[in-house]
């Protein structure tokens, strides 16, 4: 129980990245902004940077909160003054309220002092936990003594009732605001025990707030492996629940039986849902039972490509309309994790949810309408509706220099009415954007990646190398990845045999290309640090802890993250797609992927594992062929095999490689 004054609303909470901080482990991971002007060289993180305009921003700051602070009363005049507009009032049309640290440094008398104090008595949001802006706000709203039972009662699809009930939790059993048995909210769980308040009704209070968090956008990232119950699963659940009018989803495997339940939920507050997943082209072979005619029983449309759809997206209220409004009010859920068991407890991935972010929303949106558009029907239940949907344009919101987003699906060609997809020969459009910023990285090119069988990449990465040795380039793959000297040999001799017989067919070359070639051996052999996470003498799904991530970190400020295998197959023969970030409001974000990758990349520095595993290889009765992950070089790897090989001759046996699955170890 809290007896606390009603805590102030921080308007831009959210950029200051206490989402998305999941990963980081100490403050020092935090992304630093530092600001010109009179301020050069201070560098704050993003979140204390939001954390002071939000203070500064709020109409009870007056020039007595600010002069508080050990700030000159005419620095404090100033700042309000600037704040409150010519009519010298708070709350009026003419306010201009800062929208950044560098506009408070051009207020005179305010130079770096005056800003470090501000930071320093308002970054305390910094460091009090997870907390996104729309929860914040909403909190700030149901614990101020001018919210009453019939303001919120007031609010679309809120009943009196849990209106009545939010209030006589808050006011506690004296019924009176401002004593000392209040029970303020501290979270939303706290305000979802009460009576009569469900998901649905927090919905409609976040939405009711979700203007006040502006236009700095929202960025939470959940990382896998991890128990169920924390899990991406979990978040996307929640994802679900916060939707108010519509779910556009475009998955490769949606497979998870309470995302299923969820789904059941938002049709039955009325949430319109369309899906295209790649479940449903095996589905629809012999469709009773399957996932895909479940959800058409729930009242989902269910619909397929005709490539492999490998998308992992999901847009919670999109702007299907195409208006700014509805794209600034829409959620995106992408990134590498499929809506699986494995996906959540058992693979390296890593699933972005992010808000307020109306390009992307509009890109993706119309991502999504171009394979809806063209898609094939499941044809379960012939009576759920099924309308074109058209081409949003995303030029209705100013471009964002800090948001990209890239599709495979600009390498495909349909027809206006069809359904059928095909590749267009020569097209890039992906990995010619990956490339783009590995050509202009400066210090370091992080790649965390199940796979690296892209021609274009793989030659980016070793250009980037020739030319200058000090870059810092690390790559991380899963064991998929790995090929021996005779191998490597062996695949070169394949691509050349099938590049002369090519001769100039554009189209013939890039099937040789596409037939996939294995660029960690030519990699590491160049001279890249490059590792394998290792973990079993012979993949097998039935067990495989892969390295599911697909994302790549440029100069520690750069994410690039989605579905996209660094493949040429997926550039050319599936729908993929990878979002770029960049900038201050995705600082901590880019940290806390940076952190991950470190973490990664030292699993097993120390050896121990590598040095027990061999000690049971030698010495015990039974040799394990499938063990605790290490982060292994090439060399380590082919001794390690060799090791194997040399006390389990059997392992390379038909037996042993036609079942894997039943061979986890091997009697000596």
């Amino acid at each position: 129980m809290r007896h606390l004054a009603p805590i102030l609303i921080l308007l831009h909470l959210t950029a200051c990245g206490l989402d998305s901080m999941v990963g980081i482990e100490d403050d020092e991971a935090q992304g630093q902004v530092s600001l010109g002007g009179k301020a050069d060289g201070t560098g704050y993180s993003t979140c204390q940077m939001c954390a002071a305009l939000a203070l500064l921003n709020s109409g009870s700051t007056t020039t007595a909160t600010i002069q508080a602070l050990q700030i000159t009363a005419r620095a404090s005049d100033n700042i309000v003054a600037h704040r409150d507009g010519p009519d010298a009032a708070f709350g009026t049309a003419d306010d201009d309220l800062f929208d950044d640290l560098t506009e408070l440094d051009t207020v005179a008398w305010v130079g770096p002092v005056t800003i470090g104090r501000i930071v320093d008595a308002s970054d305390d949001a910094c460091t009090s936990g997870s907390a996104d802006c729309a929860t914040t706000a909403a909190l700030a709203f149901l614990n101020s003594g001018s919210t009453t039972a019939s303001v919120i009662a007031a609010l679309d699809g809120v009943t009196t009732t849990a209106a009545t009930n939010i209030i006589a939790h808050r006011d506690g059993a004296d019924a009176a605001f401002g004593t000392t048995d209040d029970d303020l909210f501290d979270d939303l769980a706290e305000l979802d025990a009460v009576p009569w308040v469900g998901p649905a009704t927090i919905a409609r209070i976040l939405a009711s707030v979700q203007d006040q968090c502006g236009t700095i956008p929202t960025a939470e990232v959940v990382f896998s492996p991890q128990p169920y119950a924390t899990s991406h699963i979990q978040r996307v659940i929640k994802a679900i629940d916060a939707a108010g009018t519509s779910l556009d989803i475009a998955m490769y495997n949606l497979s998870d039986s309470n995302i299923e339940k969820a789904l059941g939920r938002a049709i039955g507050r009325g949430v319109a849902i369309r899906a295209v997943t790649d479940n449903a082209s095996a589905d629809v072979k012999s469709p009773a039972g399957t996932k895909s005619a479940r959800l058409e029983q729930l009242g989902i449309n269910v619909r397929y490509v005709n490539k492999i759809m490998h998308h992992k997206l999901m847009l919670v209220d999109g702007p299907q309309d195409g208006t700014a409004a509805a794209a600034a009010a829409a959620t995106l859920v992408t990134g590498s994790g499929n809506w699986s068991s494995g996906a959540a407890t058992r693979y390296d991935e890593n699933t972005l949810f992010l808000s307020v972010v109306p390009e992307l929303a509009l890109r993706y949106q119309r991502e999504f309408n171009l394979l809806w558009d063209h898609s094939r029907d499941f044809v379960w239940d012939s009576t759920l509706p099924y309308t074109l949907t058209g081409a949003v344009d995303p030029a209705v919101v100013v471009d964002d220099p800090g948001t990209a987003a890239l599709f495979t699906s600009a390498n495909f060609k349909v027809k206006d009415a069809s359904t059928t997809f095909s590749k267009v020969s020569g097209k890039n459009a992906v990995s010619d954007a990956v490339v783009q910023e590995i050509q202009n990285a400066k210090t370091s090119i992080h790649v965390a990646s199940g796979h690296l069988r892209s021609r274009p990449i793989s030659e980016a990465l070793l250009a980037a190398h020739q030319k200058n040795p000090q870059l810092e380039i690390k790559v991380y793959l899963d064991q998929q990845e790995y090929i021996s000297s005779s191998t490597n040999s062996k695949q070169v001799s394949e691509l050349n045999t099938c590049l002369a017989a090519a001769g100039s067919s554009v189209s013939k070359q890039q099937a040789c290309q596409d037939r996939g070639f294995y660029f960690s051996y030519p990699v590491q052999d160049a001279g890249i640090a490059l590792k394998f996470k290792f973990y079993a003498y012979r993949w097998d799904y039935t067990y495989a802890e892969q390295m599911h991530n697909k994302y790549i970190i440029i100069d520690g400020e750069t994410l690039i993250t989605g579905s996209y295998n660094l493949s040429d197959n997926a550039e050319h023969n599936t729908f993929e797609n990878m979002v770029v970030l960049r900038g201050p409001a995705f600082a901590n974000l880019v940290a806390s992927y940076e952190a991950t990758f470190a973490k990664l990349w030292a699993t097993d520095a120390s050896g121990a594992l590598l040095a027990q595993l061999k000690q049971k290889i030698t010495s015990s009765s039974t040799i394990p062929l499938v063990f605790a992950p290490m982060a292994l070089t090439q060399p380590q790897v082919q001794a390690l095999k060799s090791l194997i090989v040399a006390n389990c001759p059997d392992v390379n046996s038909e037996e042993y490689r036609l079942h894997p699955n039943k061979h986890t170890t091997c009697p000596r």
